[in-house]
């Protein structure tokens, strides 16, 4: 605005130095010049970038016919006066169309200044003066609207931020405290049935139930803070004890060795998910749990017998997508692996995830000093 201003206070003074004109057709040179400018103001405001094309037609039309009108009825000459005109036409028109059309605008402006007796000095001073100043219109006027724009996307993006942490944080505590839970309430009621009979394996459960929940408190803690380090052995060791608790004999045979954190974490998540979904959903005597190192992935399958509801609405559950198994494919996703779960022709649930041994995308850069951090 302060520029636009300028260029307009110049004009101005263009206008009442030309001697030649009378008062009543310099009185209505001045208010043309005002007119132009305003419809330039118009022009460079952000919201001109969403008109339709008609309209920026005839808005264009419009500011021509005040820029060249009075240079034929009046024979005045008022310097730069172009150089407003070559910013809308940048502003409106397609680029294809603007550039030539500005190009034609500033070559105008040679002939323009000889016809009015200009001298070759004053004619190129003219040419320079509108091209430069159409330029620099266009220029602001753009900065002010990318100006805007950044400011808008930042707003964006700490809106993203916050969403992303909520959906982290709920991720975190379905993934975690699922598994948790479930176990809690498994082993509360083992030790209920044991206590009148069994007292000494009661008190043993007990114990255990006393470990779970010091864990659950942990995990509630480490999503909290926003980091947490997970285990896939001794994921699948707990797994095996609660699944026993139940009842159900657990076939563990995990052999990967040491892994990069983030594929750790997550295959542990993904077991940890498999297991509370046995607890919730399913009725199961048989599961068996591996974890083997092909090539450069490691792959981890989970498989039971019996679904509680039948292979059919086991099927149609997978189809939908819960909250668990999306989490999970989100997660391997992001560091280069996938998961597929479902009851196969076998008529078991298969729950099977792999991920590569050097992790992509971002969860690459977790530290391999992981653990040392957790542990500290």
């Amino acid at each position: 605005m302060v520029a636009l201003s300028c260029y307009c206070s110049v004009t101005v003074i263009n206008v009442l130095r030309n001697v030649r004109l009378g008062t009543v057709t310099l009185v209505i040179c001045l208010a043309t010049v005002l007119v132009a400018f305003g419809v330039q103001f118009a022009v460079s405001s952000a919201r001109a970038r969403s008109w339709s094309l008609r309209r920026r037609v005839t808005v264009l039309g419009t500011q021509v016919v005040l820029t060249y009108l009075p240079m034929v009825w009046f024979d005045a000459s008022w310097g730069s006066m172009q150089g407003p005109l070559c910013a809308s036409i940048l502003l409106t028109l397609p680029p294809r169309i603007a550039w030539p059309a500005y190009g034609l605008v500033v070559a105008g402006l040679i002939p323009y200044s000889l016809l009015a007796g200009a001298g070759p000095l004053d004619a190129g001073y003219v040419v320079i003066a509108g091209g430069l100043t159409g330029l620099v219109i266009y220029g602001l006027s753009r900065l002010a609207d990318l100006v805007q724009e950044l400011h808008a996307t930042r707003e964006q993006m700490a809106k993203m931020a916050v969403t992303q942490e909520r959906l982290r944080f709920a991720r975190d505590l379905h993934d975690l405290l699922g598994y948790s839970l479930s176990a809690i309430a498994l082993k509360g009621e083992l030790i209920q049935r044991l206590v009148p009979v069994r007292p000494e394996q009661a008190a043993e459960e007990t114990a255990d139930l006393l470990r779970v929940a010091r864990q659950a408190l942990s995990d509630v803690r480490l999503v909290s803070s926003g980091y947490r380090d997970m285990s896939l052995c001794d994921e699948a060791q707990s797994a095996g004890a609660v699944l026993a608790a139940a009842d159900v004999r657990a076939e563990v045979d995990v052999e990967c060795g040491r892994l990069h954190p983030a594929v750790d974490t997550v295959l542990a998540t993904a077991l940890r998910e498999g297991v509370t979904n046995i607890l919730r959903h399913s009725r199961v005597q048989v599961c068996s749990i591996k974890a083997l190192v092909e090539g450069e992935t490691v792959r981890l399958t989970l498989v039971n017998d019996r679904p509680h509801e039948g292979p059919d609405h086991v099927s149609s559950v997978v189809r939908r997508g819960g909250s668990g198994l999306d989490n999970l494919r989100t997660r391997f996703a992001s560091i280069g692996g996938g998961l597929t779960a479902g009851v196969r022709e076998d008529g078991r649930f298969h729950l099977e995830a792999w991920a590569p041994l050097r992790p992509h995308g971002t969860a690459a850069g977790v530290p391999d000093a992981a653990p040392e951090r957790a542990a500290a």
